[in-house]
C-alpha cells in the first residue's frame, strides 16, 4: 500500500487498522494466559459503547477511558461536532496533547464535577463553549439540551477521580436513558 491510498483512509481508519494490526500480532503470541487478556480488552465494556441516539444526539459511553492517550484516540475517532463530557474531579493533567484533537472538533466541553478550573484554563479559545456540570445527570441533561441537534455527546473522564470506571459507566447509561 502506497502513502497515497493510506492517506485518503482518514486518520481515524489508519489508527483502527493499527490497532487490529497490533491485536493480531497479540494474538499469536505463544503464552495463553497472557494471548487472553488481550483477546478480553476487545470486548471491554464503557470503551466508546454506542448508548442511544436521541432527537439526532448520539451518546457514546466511553468511562473507561481514564488516560490522556485513550482519550485521544476516542476523540480523533469522532467527527466533529462533538460535546465532550470529561471528569474534572481527578488529578489536574497537561492536556495540551489533546489541543490538536479539541480544536474544529469539539464544540462544547461539559466538565463534570467541581474542581473545573483546570480545564478551562487549558481549553480556553480552543472550545467555544465550556460550561460546568455538578454532577453527570446535570452534565447529560445540558449536553441533551445544548443548542448543537446532531452532536455527538461523548463521556471520555480524562483522569481517573477514584470511582471504577463500572460504576460511570452505568451512571452515564442510566442518565441517557432517562431523557
Amino acid at each position: 500500500m502506497n502513502i497515497e491510498t493510506l492517506a485518503r483512509q482518514g486518520r481515524s481508519q489508519i489508527h483502527n487498522g493499527l490497532a487490529a494490526v497490533d491485536s493480531t500480532m497479540l494474538k499469536k503470541m505463544r503464552n495463553d494466559a497472557l494471548r487472553n487478556c488481550f483477546n478480553r480488552m476487545d470486548e471491554m465494556r464503557y470503551r466508546r459503547e454506542f448508548v442511544a441516539r436521541i432527537h439526532g444526539k448520539t451518546f457514546i459511553n466511553d468511562a473507561a477511558s481514564r488516560s490522556l492517550n485513550a482519550t485521544w484516540y476516542t476523540l480523533e475517532s469522532l467527527d466533529a461536532p462533538v460535546i465532550w463530557l470529561v471528569n474534572a474531579d481527578g488529578p489536574a493533567v497537561d492536556a495540551s496533547k489533546l489541543l490538536p484533537s479539541v480544536s474544529g472538533r469539539v464544540c462544547m466541553i461539559i466538565c463534570v464535577g467541581s474542581d473545573t478550573e483546570w480545564l478551562h484554563r487549558q481549553f480556553e479559545g480552543v472550545v467555544p463553549f465550556i460550561v460546568d456540570a455538578c454532577d453527570i445527570r446535570d452534565a447529560v441533561t445540558k449536553a441533551f439540551y445544548s443548542s448543537f441537534e446532531t452532536a455527538t455527546v461523548v463521556f471520555s473522564p480524562l483522569v481517573d477521580c477514584g470511582r471504577p470506571a463500572v460504576d460511570d459507566g452505568i451512571a452515564f447509561h442510566h442518565e441517557v436513558n432517562e431523557l
